[in-house]
């Protein structure tokens, strides 16, 4: 298992620099400028030291070279500098904001609590409400709760959230009133009111990102219990006598589990996806916020980094899933 572990780290870094120079060449092909958003009353040399500046005087493979400097080896310095108090980034260059002026990274430090707030409560309120649905949907296969399960599911995997999102915000702001229909995302909590008042605001864009990520893992879930329910081992174990409970939640579900860890570590860096639009649905000043107000603004280097901060879950979240694999069946060696 270690040495599998080692060897998919190690072909993560080729993966992750030919995706980062996809992204960098694709967004090299994009049109505008972004210094078509300066004033025409700002002078022509001006402008010119302003290009230079910005780093768009020089040649794409330059620019492309200093962005995977700045982002793999002057960023985590910035983040061990500000841990432990050191520093060994202090005055090398970072990625700088076309929009804002200022580093990147520091824009996504500030968003991103607000991001992973919803968007990492909804995916465990959505796992937790799959999962048991799943299970019991297989093993009362074709039961009430198993008609009822599916309908609903169906529903909830086939609705996209710029459809939820203004449909629980009619239902639930506008005519009942029980939330607030705009995210604050000045909030602070200070007292049990504002712990509710934070509460009540996270309701319906947890709900929205719950709905399919429930709807999706609770279909795999039940597919998988039906594919094991029916093996011999199963037969076998409860001829031995074992519990009814302890076949179905140790023996089945175990096995279960396999496919489905997948689309749980893959759905992760997806419902980042879907939080982009349900960010601009509830106002959330998010990082889909903020990509989306990057692309708004042409401001390549924050599309280039927040496009391959997504990249990288993708990688990460796949190798974290094969570790997973040997973990859940002993079966399985990768050595």
């Amino acid at each position: 298992m270690l040495t599998f572990t080692i060897r998919r780290l190690i072909l993560a870094i080729p993966t992750l620099l030919f995706i980062s120079l996809v992204i960098f060449l694709l967004l090299e092909l994009a049109p505008g400028d972004p210094m078509a958003q300066v004033p025409l009353t700002v002078p022509p040399e001006v402008k010119e030291k302003m290009r230079l500046a910005l780093g768009l005087g020089e040649p794409g493979y330059i620019r492309f070279y200093k962005w995977l400097v700045q982002f793999f080896w002057v960023e985590p310095q910035i983040l061990f500098d500000h841990m432990f108090g050191t520093t060994f980034a202090e005055g090398k260059l970072r990625i700088i904001s076309w929009q804002h002026r200022g580093p990147v990274m520091d824009v996504v430090v500030e968003r991103l609590p607000q991001t992973l707030w919803v968007v990492g409560l909804s995916y465990i309120v959505g796992i937790m409400i799959a999962l048991p649905i799943g299970i019991y949907s297989a093993y009362k296969q074709y039961s009430m709760f198993d008609q009822a399960g599916t309908f609903i599911t169906m529903i909830g995997y086939s609705i996209p959230p710029f459809f939820t999102g203004p449909l629980v915000i009619v239902l639930f702001s506008v005519n009942l009133g029980w939330f607030p229909f705009i995210y604050d995302t000045t909030h602070e909590v200070v007292d049990w009111d504002s712990f509710v008042y934070q509460l009540r605001q996270m309701i319906m864009p947890v709900m929205v990102l719950a709905l399919q990520t429930t709807a999706q893992i609770s279909r795999y879930m039940r597919a998988s219990m039906l594919d094991n329910l029916n093996q011999d081992y199963v037969r076998t174990a409860r001829a031995k006598g074992l519990s009814e409970k302890v076949v179905v939640l140790v023996h089945v579900l175990r096995n279960s589990m396999i496919p489905v860890v997948t689309v749980i570590a893959l759905g992760l860096p997806a419902i980042f996806g879907g939080a982009i639009i349900t960010e601009q649905v509830f106002s959330v000043n998010g990082i889909g916020a903020q990509l989306i107000g990057a692309i708004q603004a042409n401001d390549l280097p924050t599309v280039q980094t927040l496009t391959f901060m997504f990249a990288f879950l993708i990688v990460f979240f796949n190798l974290i899933a094969d570790v997973l694999y040997g973990v859940l069946d002993p079966r399985i060696r990768y050595d």
